[in-house]
């Protein structure tokens, strides 16, 4: 079998990708990237060079092994699609316990050493250390250490805090075999209905950059090498000012609007990380209405199609020269059981996947996500539309960030390592402290009342939405706001459940208003003994109907029950500010512009915290 180490001539320990027994250029570890990539290019049939340039989902085996036939949302079995469509990128989705994902790592890696080449696979992820479980955005820390969400960071206003943060990600993501992150998540949080904000750093751009800066040091370091996870920027040029809110990866909500003027502070963040060697860049789906840049009207597509952003915006004006990643699904129409979502074609519905993938192309994409219809790109070749100096000049970013990352020299794992590493118990320690300190107290006290926290003694506690064990340390669980010294109420913040495309309802969309009954219901509880509201922001939610009878308000950005009641019982002190305005009203958030940061007068301010 190959690929098996050899010693050159010279002493060098090499891996013999191709099994040719000789220590070709692209094998040996002390030649410089470009060289590596030169001599490998070269050596490559159109179909490896074409499979480079997909980047699909793939999903592990739950007994550690892959998965040789398609999965719920994968299309293809692992062999197939590594070894006959020559993929090599892969965004993987759920996984088991640290050795099961580490076992299945090496397993990925083993297939991919029997491609003509040996080109190591590169796994990546979409942020998985937080509260959110969202198959299209994010996923439930699970084994891995478990922090805020962005926001939540953002709360903390901490940049050693994000490094520290990203530094542990790093590091359990590698034990298991993650090499790329789909994030950071750089929008503007400026529209409050978005649902996309949990992943962000909130609303300000000068923060968002900073904060981006520190997550971007603790996953690539300096530069990018074998100790690195490459990133990948999103959503390129900004993705917040969605036009009422809704997501593009729905057909209702593909527009962006800019009727505030503002799209230069949206693409703040993105400069500082292009100068500081960020790996990847991903265009949104949003399709841009009005928008005019430098006095040149963009055209209305979405921004992975449009040339203008792509190649004369972030090429040409940045001076871009890394990997230009799609988001996913440009293409192809997905269909999953009896759920179908459309291709997200925004402005080019019209055209056939064919031509859709040649207008990518054109417009400066290097790889396309959640794809794998290489059939497709290599006729386009073969007809001509398509050169073959423009598929080498993607092919050669791609293999660039594999050698970089040392994945041709060693991509696999160690199972034992990764037990211990995934899930530290300092890394837990770390991140349990950030969920209860990002807490932002927005009340505490009511119509001229005393301070209700911290909670002191021991209290009768009615609870809803708050674990027995997490009530246990603040005091004694009854069953009645009746018999209580204190209620306390988590909630989320409002949405409007949908359920009609895929993904649709893992979004939360819609209105910021509680429902009447709800707000009845608590102020009846009030009304019987104070009442303590902790309002899960995952975006923004109108407050006011509570304020005038919530003895205590706080919000949180992703923090477990017992991080919570060590705030609330004075044992950890809440150091949170709001990364975001929180509106007055639903009226106020329809007459916000999208783009534009900030509320005006809202009813809380990007920047309000009290202490206890």
């Amino acid at each position: 079998m190959k690929p098996v180490t050899r010693i050159a001539s010279d002493g060098t320990a090499y891996r013999d990708l191709n099994g040719n027994g000789v220590m070709d250029p692209f094998e040996n570890p002390h030649l410089d990237v470009a060289s590596r990539v030169e001599d490998l290019l070269g050596r490559l049939s159109p179909a490896e060079k074409v499979g480079l340039m997909f980047h699909t989902v793939i999903e592990a085996g739950e007994d550690g092994h892959v998965l040789e036939h398609p999965g719920r949302i994968s299309k293809s079995a692992t062999t197939d699609v590594v070894l006959g469509k020559h993929l090599t990128h892969f965004n993987v989705h759920a996984l088991g316990d640290a050795r099961l994902a580490a076992r299945w790592h090496n397993e990925l890696q083993t297939i991919a050493e029997r491609s003509p080449h040996g080109i190591p696979v590169t796994v990546s992820t979409d942020p998985r250390h937080a509260f959110l479980e969202n198959v299209g955005t994010s996923f439930a820390a699970n084994g891995f250490s478990q922090w805020p969400e962005s926001l939540g960071l953002a709360a903390l206003r901490d940049p050693a805090l994000v490094e520290q943060f990203a530094d542990i990600a790093r590091q359990e993501y590698i034990a298991v075999g993650i090499r790329a992150a789909l994030h950071p998540t750089v929008d503007l949080a400026t529209e409050p209905r978005w649902a996309r904000q949990p992943q962000t750093f909130g609303q300000d751009p000068t923060l968002v950059t900073e904060l981006g800066l520190a997550y971007l040091r603790g996953f690539q370091g300096r530069e990018l090498d074998a100790e690195s996870v490459a990133c990948t920027a999103k959503h390129f040029p900004g993705g917040g000012p969605q036009k009422d809110g809704e997501d593009a990866h729905f057909p209702y909500g593909r527009e962006q609007s800019y009727e505030g003027g503002r799209f230069a502070e949206h693409m703040e963040p993105f400069p500082p990380l292009i100068d500081a060697g960020v790996a990847g860049v991903m265009p949104y789906y949003g399709m841009p209405i009005g928008l005019t840049v430098g006095g040149e009207p963009i055209e209305e597509v979405g921004f992975g199609y449009n040339e203008q952003i792509v190649t004369g915006l972030l090429r040409e004006k940045l001076g871009y020269e890394g990997v230009v990643l799609t988001d996913w699904e440009l293409v192809n129409d997905n269909h999953v059981g009896d759920q179908v979502l459309p291709a997200r074609a925004w402005g080019v519905e019209h055209l056939t996947p064919i031509e859709r993938m040649e207008r990518i192309l054109r417009a400066g994409a290097d790889q396309f996500g959640g794809e794998e219809c290489v059939e497709l790109l290599l006729e386009l070749v073969d007809a001509g539309r398509v050169t073959q100096d423009r598929i080498d000049a993607s092919a050669r970013r791609l293999l660039a960030v594999k050698f970089r990352l040392g994945l041709f020299d060693n991509p696999f794992v160690d199972e034992d390592a990764a037990s211990v590493t995934v899930g530290r118990e300092d890394f837990r320690t770390a991140g349990y402290a950030a969920q209860a300190r990002s807490v932002t107290v927005l009340q505490n006290g009511v119509a001229g009342s005393a301070a209700t926290l911290p909670l002191t003694g021991t209290p009768r506690i009615y609870a809803e939405n708050l674990s027995d064990e997490a009530v246990a340390t603040l005091g004694d669980r009854v069953a009645r706001p009746a018999d209580a010294d204190v209620a306390i109420v988590r909630l989320t913040a409002p949405f409007e459940a949908r359920d009609d495309l895929f993904l649709e309802a893992w979004f939360h969309q819609g209105s910021l208003d509680f429902p009447p009954g709800l707000i009845s219901r608590l102020q009846a509880m009030a009304a019987v003994c104070p009442l303590v509201v902790d309002v899960v922001l995952d975006r923004p939610a109108v407050l006011t109907p509570l304020l005038p009878f919530v003895s205590a308000l706080v919000g949180s950005f992703g923090t477990s029950d017992d991080a919570l009641a060590d705030v609330l019982g004075g044992r950890i002190a809440p150091e949170g500010r709001l990364p975001f305005d929180l509106p007055r009203s639903m009226e106020q958030v329809r007459r916000h512009h999208a783009d534009v940061p900030g509320l005006g007068d809202p009813l809380f301010p990007f920047g309000f915290g009290l202490t206890l």
